[in-house]
């Protein structure tokens, strides 16, 4: 009889359990500010055809990854948008908590831009520069010394004469992480500065990303508009964010060249702009068919009418991936093919 209970017992919890953990009808999103508005396009499309309009939260990418790995159930993400690939430190943390089977889906390229106000003579920089600028600590004559440039002219006179200050995103952005990969470090290679780390048996990776805290880098949060109004207001101000934030923003600032190139449609999708990346989401495959309406979404945000060439993303920014890389996405979400993670 007490076997028969607990098992009865046993029962009822875990259909509780159940009932509890998949008890939402509403897509939840959390991660990057730069896939926030395309995300947020797509769903309110995908709003008006029969189903919920997706609920969206701006974490930032490493925030977004936090959030998605912390578990399986009606209380964690089903989607985290990602300016970045998945770390292998967040795919053991999703191990850890159950998040076992994860469909990663590329949408498009976008093309880091370093901006400033409409006001400001135009401005050309190499990666050299910007991390010589930026960084910490820096080679003077062979030696590694505190950063010691105020201006940009005093690194190279071809540079403005005027105060180095630039707006960065915040340690938990995929945006700083492409920042720090595709600038700092490469910069940080090119100046000499990463052999001089190696040599004293440093981790020159990690110290090539290491900024400045003499209020020349200031970290201005997720909020891409409020850079916008921030460079808007001083013209020898400089701060970074992702091509569609340029696009929407054309009456304000301006880019910067980086090594003589601006960012264009062209140039982002065939990586010969210096600092292109692409962009993604990622998919907790155990809440497809609990959460209504998953597999649907992918399929829209994957249609060539959204993220295709002439799609309604590429209006506001959107790199198209070429029409085989294209076709491998829309493939990985007909099969709900997810990340090999051994």
């Amino acid at each position: 009889m007490k076997i028969f209970k607990l098992a009865i017992i046993t029962i009822f919890a875990f259909g509780i359990f159940v009932g509890n953990s998949f008890s939402r009808d509403q897509i939840k999103i959390v991660g990057s500010s730069t896939v926030y508005p395309y995300a947020t396009i797509v769903a309110e499309r995908f709003g008006k055809t029969g189903f919920k309009t997706p609920v969206i939260e701006s974490t930032g990418t490493g925030g977004g990854m936090k959030l998605f790995c912390a578990g399986v159930g009606a209380n964690h993400p089903d989607i985290t948008n990602a300016s970045r690939a998945i770390k292998s430190s967040e795919i053991e943390l999703c191990k850890k908590n159950g998040v076992t089977d994860i469909i990663e889906i590329v949408i498009g390229n976008d093309g880091l831009t370093l901006a400033h106000s409409l006001d400001a003579s135009n401005a050309n920089f190499t990666q050299e520069q910007l991390y010589i600028a930026l960084a910490e600590e820096v080679p003077v004559n062979g030696v590694l010394t505190m950063n010691p440039f105020e201006k940009w002219s005093e690194i190279d006179p071809s540079l403005p004469d005027h105060k180095i200050e630039v707006l960065v995103a915040p340690p938990t952005s995929g945006t700083r992480d492409a920042w720090d990969s595709l600038i700092m470090v490469k910069g940080c290679k090119a100046s000499g500065a990463y052999d001089l780390w190696d040599a004293k048996g440093e981790k020159a990776k990690k110290k090539c990303k290491l900024s400045r805290e003499d209020g020349r880098v200031i970290e201005a949060g997720e909020n891409d508009a409020l850079i916008v109004q921030k460079l808007t207001e001083d013209p020898e101000r400089f701060g970074y964010f992702g091509y569609s934030y340029l696009l929407a923003n054309e009456d304000k600032v301006k880019p910067a060249a980086i090594s003589g190139i601006l960012p264009t449609l062209e140039g982002i999708q065939d990586y010969s702009y210096p600092i292109a990346r692409p962009l993604q989401f990622y998919v907790k495959k155990a809440h497809i068919g609990s959460v209504p309406g998953i597999e649907e979404f992918l399929r829209e945000f994957t249609s060539p009418k959204a993220m295709g060439e002439d799609g309604y993303l590429t209006d506001i920014g959107l790199v198209a991936l070429s029409d085989d890389n294209a076709g491998d996405i829309r493939s990985r979400v007909s099969n709900l093919t997810t990340l090999s993670t051994d």
